[in-house]
């Protein structure tokens, strides 16, 4: 990927995190709640195969 695009996307995914939380501050936290859950879920059942693993 050429690294103007690179920069292009990412300043772009910023500005529209900004544009989100700015406008809509009850659908960012819910967002961010949701992806929190997620990587918890993740975490835990990484942690339950590696102790299986074990024992």
């Amino acid at each position: 990927m050429p690294v103007f695009l690179k920069k292009l996307l990412i300043w772009g995914g910023v500005a529209f995190l900004i544009y989100f939380m700015a406008f809509r501050p009850q659908g960012a936290a819910e967002m961010f709640k949701a992806i929190g859950v997620a990587l918890l879920a993740i975490a835990a059942g990484l942690g339950d195969f590696l102790s299986s693993l074990l024992t």
